[in-house]
């Protein structure tokens, strides 16, 4: 970890980040994030004996995803209950955000989405921003935290396992239509202790 001469946090290590509610001033910067990545593996997922097999495959050349513009068309899997963003900044600077909603018909707290730019991943921002969906989803009663995620985005899957989430679920024609056809949806969920 830096540290100044004074032994304090330097500025730009994840000692200096700070997490609140988002405000309507920080939408630019959220929507500024880079959300691409690169990735050397997807996990493949192929028909087996009636149902389905996810194996994690190395990809050469790697695989670099720039996920498409919002369209905000959002899905039907919200409720009426409670939702929230939270940002990760380091001073003014939004590192990062993860917007949940609550649906008390199935006690289902959903992370719609979360982001972390690329000069912080790694560095627990992450980590920490699920930790803030977890802790909203015990204020609202969840008994669970579901998301939704691309096949071909490993390293995001990865996180979410180190995180406490499994796969629980996936549709292969979620993404048909889009920028993202031919890519498969999962999807996990964690208990809420």
């Amino acid at each position: 970890m830096k540290r100044t001469a004074d032994g304090a946090a330097a500025p730009g290590t994840a000692e200096t980040v700070v997490h609140r509610v988002a405000r309507p001033e920080d939408g630019e910067a959220i929507a500024g994030i880079d959300t691409s990545f690169t990735t050397d593996s997807v996990f493949e997922v192929t028909v087996a004996g009636g149902g389905f097999r996810v194996v994690e495959t190395r990809v050469e050349p790697p695989v670099h995803k720039v996920f498409p513009a919002d369209d905000g068309g959002g899905d039907d899997q919200g409720g009426p209950g409670p939702d929230r963003t939270v940002v990760a900044l380091d001073g003014d600077e939004v590192c990062g955000f993860v917007t949940v909603s609550f649906a008390p018909w199935n006690r289902r707290l959903t992370v719609r989405d979360i982001a972390v730019a690329p000069a912080w991943r790694g560095r627990g921002v992450g980590r920490t921003l699920l930790r803030h969906a977890v802790g909203f989803a015990k204020e609202c009663g969840a008994v669970h935290v579901w998301l939704e995620v691309s096949n071909v985005n490993a390293p995001a899957v990865h996180a979410y396992l180190r995180a406490g989430f499994v796969l629980c679920g996936l549709d292969t024609t979620l993404y048909e239509g889009t920028e993202s056809a031919g890519e498969v949806a999962l999807f996990m969920s964690r208990r809420v202790d």
